[in-house]
């Protein structure tokens, strides 16, 4: 079984997590491997995968705000989340970031910087329904 894992595995909550599963599945391609409800609704613990890894996901406890909540109340947060860098979120590599993008903003989401070239690859930036940053990255061809 841990073999399945790889070493770092992000966790992340969520207010409303059984429609961020959803809209994480169309949005951002992962795929759903666990869903574990709890009796009021919430989801205890999920596990969504992507080709290369796997993401934890969860209700947060009673009171949890989301950043995109936290956002609208706290002048900081709004100020610091006006860049489009990914301060704090999750980096993804992905086989093909321009499909990718495509397929993102088609589902709403809130595209951050568009897909650029970097010495260290091609990425976009994108933040989910909650306001979870996330950086979606392509490598560089290698030169042998």
């Amino acid at each position: 079984m841990a073999d399945e894992y790889p070493g770092v595995i992000p966790m992340l909550s969520y207010e409303n997590c059984p429609a961020a599963l959803d809209w994480l599945a169309r949005a951002f391609g992962f795929r759903e491997r666990a869903r574990m409800p709890e009796r009021d609704g919430r989801i205890g613990h999920a596990e969504m995968e992507t080709d290369q890894g796997v993401i934890m996901l969860a209700s947060g406890p009673p009171g949890y705000q989301s950043p995109a909540t936290r956002c609208k109340e706290y002048e900081r947060i709004r100020l610091w989340l006006m860049v489009p860098w990914v301060v704090d979120g999750v980096l993804v590599y992905v086989d093909h970031v321009d499909a990718h993008y495509e397929r993102a903003q088609s589902a709403g989401a809130k595209i951050l910087s568009p897909p650029e070239d970097l010495p260290y690859g091609r990425l976009y930036r994108a933040e989910d329904r909650e306001g979870h940053r996330w950086m979606f990255m392509q490598r560089p061809e290698r030169r042998d």
